[in-house]
């Protein structure tokens, strides 16, 4: 495994735990995105919208980087209304956020960077140690100071939350990039060579595509008539998402298989590839029975 496959395997793994705070909160709320790897030229929070609220953690064994949450003021105050359970969709634009506000929203800053860290530590099979997580109001990334700067290695997920949009950014230091690989390498090892042994390619995990979404009133989701046709968040061309126990995985076309049920193309597998890797030949497209 390479150093940016193991950045893809970290981003991945603590954009899951973070958005999983999220949906304790918004179940449906929730949408992910997808990780990269941003070079060292490059600033990993362009994405980010001010102002915003943020929280950062360091490490603290001997090693620059973190784990900086940004999410705008708009998204800030759906999440602290989502916390105090109102409708987050309810929330007006433009509005300040109320220090009542600005409290919850530390509370599941905290949170999420707990889950971020446990997440961190798990992918490299040892305890990682962070400083007490730092909450604050933004006007731009130039106000995040030193612990913000790039440290050669970082990562960047952008997502919404209730169609705010969020940014995890991960400042990964190079002695990382070393124990992950080699954790990661250890973990994929068999005495044959196989790339999973036989205990991991035993394990069922739940795959579901994703045909699109929609938000409504329970109310009206209760009075829906048998027949009603309910419009979603995606045209009829789009591709749909494909997900293996959470994790967005790849990007296919719904077809009818050969015995007359459904079933999904797969076209784009996520991180599969990068610009250093060599071009595959063709392959026959995977379907998966949904």
């Amino acid at each position: 495994m390479n150093g940016e496959q193991a950045l893809l395997r970290l981003g991945a793994s603590t954009s899951e735990a973070v958005q999983g705070v999220l949906q304790m909160f918004s179940p449906d709320g929730v949408n992910p995105g997808s990780v990269r790897v941003v070079p060292p030229d490059q600033s990993p929070f362009s994405d980010a919208t001010f102002p915003a609220i943020a929280a950062d953690v360091s490490y603290v064994d001997g090693v620059t980087g973190g784990n900086v949450m940004v999410i705008g003021l708009e998204g800030a105050r759906r999440l602290a209304a989502a916390m105090m359970g109102m409708d987050p969709m309810t929330v007006e634009a433009g509005g300040e956020l109320s220090e009542l506000e600005f409290s919850a929203v530390g509370e599941a800053m905290n949170q999420m960077m707990s889950a971020a860290a446990m997440a961190t530590s798990k992918v490299l099979d040892e305890e990682v140690e962070i400083a007490p997580p730092d909450v604050r109001q933004l006007d731009s990334p130039d106000a995040g100071g030193e612990g913000w700067e790039h440290p050669g290695h970082a990562t960047a997920v952008t997502f919404t939350f209730c169609g705010a949009p969020c940014l995890l950014v991960q400042l990964v230091p190079n002695a990382f990039i070393v124990r992950m690989t080699r954790a990661l390498d250890e973990m994929t090892e068999s005495h044959d060579d196989a790339p999973l042994g036989d205990a991991l390619r035993d394990i069922s995990v739940r795959v579901w595509a994703e045909l699109g979404r929609t938000r409504m009133p329970s109310g009206r989701i209760v009075a829906l008539p048998s027949g009603a046709v309910v419009e979603l968040d995606r045209a009829v061309e789009a591709p749909i998402d494909l997900y293996a126990d959470g994790m967005r995985f790849a990007t296919g076309r719904l077809v009818v298989s050969d015995d007359g049920g459904l079933a999904v193309r797969i076209e784009t597998v996520l991180g599969a590839s990068s610009p250093t890797s060599p071009t595959p030949p063709d392959p026959t497209p995977m379907e998966v029975a949904v």
